[in-house]
């Protein structure tokens, strides 16, 4: 939806109906837009606005946080009333079409909302421009001083820890209870307080810290989120054990969850994670890539059962029945039911969340209850043999699932969830590099080239700059469908897309991703940084209609814009020198400390918030800096080599002194580089430097060296 018809009605003095929506919002419209007597009353007496929330969340927002603050919750369907500019009057979320339960119906509250229009309209209209006031006081908050209070990072980073380890679950894993959601943040935070814990002596802490992410991260994988047949995962489980899921697949889940378990492959070597990994990337490389290097932004959670049915149920692509695997899988669906727990009643018995109203009576849900190594052996079966069966049998189902109905492909392309998986892909090429040579991979997952997933990233953000990027004004567009969208970038598109093409650079793709990165911070800065009060707002402010400049904090489903920016601005101020290295780092600082009172008191609802204070109070970054020629064997060994352990406080910068360009360009943003260059350039080798508290090491030339340096414990200034 664009400006023109989210501004459409302002001329008229009838009140707006707004409905803010996304595409697996079906039941409202079916139960009362569709209904001859709601569209009269509507159409007689509203404006009526349907918003894509996915498409304009800045909309979203405004009437999200008014509906949260009015009645401490929110959701989806979010159904607000306007006056004619656009004020909030009420609002709600779902509304059934007729008087049920002692609440009312969407007719009686439309009658009721049109008769208190007619006989009270002035104090509606001035409750509504009061709320938006106080709202925007409230959520465009400025710093009382130029950055946190030296001992906050630690304490925030701390307590974040302690709040989230409270809401453990010990038995299923995860933080809270159910439904539960995937939170990669959370897992982010985690990970990373247990490497700043162990950097530091403190290993029984970290232990314990790492116990619990890793746990987690191995009861989602095995749990029915999981789409063991075909990869990647739903949107969250109803139940406290991962297992009967809400079946949609968004995009920006899959970019944050292959990040976090690349994450812990890094840390523990594992090829556990680094198989789910794959698995999510084999997906979205199969699924939701387009012709362009586009990647697509979700499918949906209903199909139809059968071909050319029209009534649609949710799960129907991804549910089987018992007898369905023994047709399919013949002398190997024993094995195969046992592993995955099916059953001929059905097997949504797990918890009483996991199907209260019966819709899955007779279906399966794939979950893995039993451990791999102990069935195998109790069959007197080789391990490997065990594994090869399941994979095997897999392939066997997804190619009759193939067959079924698709859930619909949401094809829009968003800029912001676009940067999260270029994320992602960028630094699978080299983070799995580390995988053992013997490492076997089973369907789903394909053992793709790990070359390939860079050239996804870099589709991907290309397509980007070919269609959602002005070269002259230097401006996003948030999405595209068919074209372009009207929406300009907000926020998160600036961000998450710049922390992807850092990664898409540092992992080893061209220096034109980092000068571009530099370009859209440039904007991001001019767009949306509060010079005055600090942080960053979510749009630009240059839409009248849109009533909020809020400054987002809440790491949720999706990290929040300022989170991100923060460090962002912390990387490319390790990566330039100079003013512009100073000016990032200020801006980091001043942001944060708009955050301040957020980070003391719920850390929680800000993890990678904390991360990023956190990273911004490190004295001294590590640098790893390699120089040679970066088409040959030895680079590409080098820099996998520089990544292979797990250290989110560290840059590393790849340079080519043969390369006039690129040299210009080092000369220009940080000399130092340019210098260290091409004092250690070797026409036959790549040197690899690892420099931090303004001191570097001797050079070295080999792999194994280069790790081995990496994991050497940080100085204590560090």
């Amino acid at each position: 939806m664009g400006r023109r018809s989210f501004c459409g009605g302002t001329k008229t003095r009838r009140t707006h109906f707004l409905i803010n929506t996304c595409h697996w919002c079906h039941v409202m419209e079916v139960e009362s837009f569709e209904d001859e007597g709601v569209a009269k009353l509507l159409n007689d007496w509203f404006v009526s606005i349907k918003v894509d929330r996915e498409e304009r969340p800045d909309v979203d927002k405004v009437y999200m946080t008014y509906v949260q603050a009015l009645y401490g919750g929110g959701g989806w369907p979010l159904s607000v009333f306007l006056s004619p500019d656009l004020k909030p009057l009420m609002g709600g979320t779902y509304f059934p079409p007729e008087d049920k339960y002692g609440r009312p119906g969407f007719k009686t509250i439309l009658r009721k909302v049109k008769d208190a229009w007619d006989k009270k309209r002035d104090m509606l209209a001035q409750s509504g421009a009061f709320a938006i006031e106080q709202l925007s006081e409230a959520l465009s908050a400025s710093a009382s001083s130029n950055k946190l209070p030296d001992e906050l990072p630690q304490n925030a980073l701390r307590l974040c820890a302690e709040q989230l380890s409270k809401s453990y679950d010990s038995r299923f894993g995860g933080f809270g209870s159910a439904p539960k959601f995937p939170r990669p943040v959370e897992i982010q935070m985690m990970l990373y307080h247990s490497k700043k814990l162990e950097d530091t002596g403190k290993s029984g802490e970290a232990s314990e810290g790492q116990k619990m992410v890793l746990f987690t991260l191995q009861c989602m994988a095995k749990g029915g989120i999981h789409d063991h047949v075909g990869g990647g995962f739903h949107r969250y489980s109803v139940d406290e054990r991962w297992h009967v899921p809400h079946f949609e697949k968004m995009l920006y889940d899959q970019g944050q969850l292959a990040n976090v378990y690349l994450d812990a492959f890094s840390l523990t070597k594992d090829v556990f994670y680094s198989y789910i990994c794959r698995d999510i990337l084999d997906y979205l490389r199969r699924d939701m890539i387009g012709p362009g290097g586009e990647i697509f932004s979700a499918e949906d959670a209903d199909s139809a059962e059968t071909e050319g049915a029209t009534r649609k149920k949710e799960g129907a692509f991804y549910v089987w029945t018992s007898k369905e695997v023994e047709d399919i899988l013949g002398e190997h669906a024993i094995l195969f039911k046992e592993h995955y727990y099916l059953k001929p009643t059905g097997n949504c018995d797990l918890s009483r969340m996991s199907d209260p109203h019966n819709e899955f009576k007779g279906k399966n849900v794939l979950i893995e209850l039993n451990d791999s190594s102990a069935s195998a052996s109790k069959l007197g079966m080789p391990l490997e043999k065990y594994l090869n069966i399941l994979g095997e049998c897999r392939r066997k189902l997804f190619d009759v699932r193939s067959k079924r109905p698709r859930p619909h492909l949401d094809d829009k392309v968003i800029v912001s969830w676009n940067g999260l998986v270029i994320s992602s892909f960028a630094r699978a090429s080299k983070i799995l590099k580390s995988e053992a040579e013997s490492a076997m991979f089973n369907f789903p997952v394909v053992g793709s080239d790990r070359k390939e997933y860079m050239e996804v990233a870099e589709s991907a953000a290309s397509f980007i700059r070919r269609h959602l990027y002005d070269e002259q004004t230097h401006r996003l567009q948030h999405s595209f469908r068919n074209g372009p969208s009207k929406a300009p970038g907000f926020l998160d598109d600036y961000a998450f897309l710049i922390s992807g093409l850092l990664d898409l650079y540092e992992f080893g793709s061209g220096t034109k991703w980092l000068v571009w990165a530099i370009e859209l911070q440039n904007t991001q800065d001019e767009l949306f940084l509060d010079r005055e009060g600090g942080g960053y707002f979510n749009t630009t402010g240059e839409d009248p209609s849109v009533l909020l400049r809020v400054k987002e904090d809440h790491d949720g489903a999706e990290p929040s814009g300022n989170s991100v920016s923060v460090i962002n601005l912390v990387r490319l101020a390790s990566i330039v020198a100079g003013s512009k290295s100073d000016y990032y780092r200020q801006n980091a600082e001043h942001s944060l400390a708009v955050f301040e009172t957020r980070l003391k008191d719920m850390a929680m609802a800000v993890p990678l918030m904390c991360c990023a204070a956190d990273m911004l109070s490190v004295p001294s970054r590590k640098h790893v800096v390699l120089v040679g020629h970066k088409s040959s064997v030895d680079f590409e060994n080098m820099l996998a080599a520089a990544h292979a352990s797990y250290d989110l406080n560290k840059t590393v910068i790849h340079i080519d002194p043969a390369d006039t360009e690129e040299m210009d360009f080092w000369e220009e943003h940080n000399s130092n580089n340019a210098s260290m260059a091409r004092n250690n350039f070797s026409a036959d080798k790549v040197v690899a430097l690892v420099c931090q508290n303004f001191s570097c090491s001797p050079p070295v030339t080999d792999p194994i060296s280069l790790e081995n340096l990496l994991l050497e414990k940080p100085s204590s200034t560090a």
